[in-house]
């Protein structure tokens, strides 16, 4: 797999990555998910299952690997194949990212009222998370981004949390941030203000763009502009956009990339992550693939994404904002 300039930082990146979201905990809102685990939590056996799908990824030329300190043992899970390989930090890129903490005790339901992750964008928080993720994943963490920054949030707004980034930045690592919501956009245009002795203090995004969440898009052009590392997150939209999505509503359009599947003698999921790798302000899209098929029929996107344009698309399958983050919101976690 062909390895791309991340932007203007001083490393390339695997087009595809491998996100260990859904690998890294009992728990998490991809459809089928339960399904995917066939119900074994059992945490070494979770951690087997997470280095099975690592070496797939590997062996499928994936690059780039993407947690975070709300991913459950996911870092760990990473740390010890990374470990256990004998993989040279040189030859691969790990993103991590601090922000949330995972509270679900390694359930997959949790009480009512109470969250599986808890958001906190705190000078304490990053400083206790930013030691907790080198702890696990040492010299190979490249990448540190605030999970889900928000305006809301008024993280980027904190000097003590900028001027800590900094730091961390002068020590060597990426500084990134990740974006979640109908207001990604607002937040994208607001990072690329924030600047540290006059330099800008950032030099990635991760945020959601695919066939039906779009609105971010001029916001990404701009920092991809600005030389800013792009990582597309939920290109599948949490399984929406596959072959598993059986909600009457979603019919339409998976008849239509049906459709196109069938024209290229390939995957509903490999049409869509194709879709967002055409995008030229994207230079990283992640995959949260839970088993080695489901893998392999990501990887298709690479190749499809050469053989003519999916912009078609676009207009036949965008939903406003709003409507996705609504829906999202109300998936359930399994």
């Amino acid at each position: 797999m062909e390895q791309r300039k991340f932007g203007n930082n001083p490393f390339y990146v695997s087009p595809l990555g491998l996100g260990i979201a859904a690998l890294g905990r009992p728990g998490y809102i991809n459809l089928g998910h339960a399904d995917d685990l066939g119900g074994e939590y059992d945490v070494k056996k979770m951690e087997q299952g997470t280095h099975t799908m690592l070496d797939a990824a590997w062996d499928g030329g994936i690059r780039y690997f993407d947690a975070a300190r709300s991913y459950g043992k996911a870092e760990a899970f990473l740390g010890s194949w990374l470990r256990s390989r004998e993989i040279a930090p040189e030859s691969v890129i790990v993103g991590s990212k601090w922000g949330y903490t995972y509270t679900a005790d390694w359930q997959v339901e949790v009480p009512e009222g109470q969250a599986h992750e808890v958001k906190e964008h705190s000078l304490p928080v990053l400083q206790r998370q930013e030691k907790e993720s080198k702890s696990f994943l040492g010299s190979y963490l490249s990448l540190y981004q605030i999970h889900s920054a928000t305006l809301e949030s008024n993280v980027l707004e904190n000097q003590s949390v900028l001027a800590e980034l900094a730091r961390l930045k002068g020590e060597g690592l990426v500084i990134g941030l990740t974006t979640s919501g109908s207001n990604q956009a607002e937040t994208i245009w607001k990072a690329l203000e924030v600047k540290i002795d006059g330099e800008p203090l950032f030099s990635s995004v991760q945020s959601t763009w695919n066939l039906l969440e779009q609105s971010a898009g001029d916001a990404l052009i701009a920092a991809h502009e600005a030389g800013y590392g792009i990582i597309i997150k939920e290109t599948l939209a949490n399984g929406r956009l596959t072959a598993r999505n059986d909600s009457p509503e979603f019919r339409p359009l998976l008849a239509l990339l049906e459709s196109k599947a069938k024209t290229r003698e390939t995957s509903v999921d490999a049409i869509s992550l194709a879709a967002v790798l055409q995008q030229p302000f994207v230079d990283l899209a992640l995959i949260g693939a839970v088993r080695v098929d489901h893998l392999k029929s990501n990887l298709q996107a690479v190749d499809l994404a050469r053989d003519g344009s999916l912009n078609d698309l676009l207009d036949q399958t965008v939903q406003p904002a709003e409507a996705y983050w609504n829906y999202r919101q109300d998936m359930q976690w399994n």
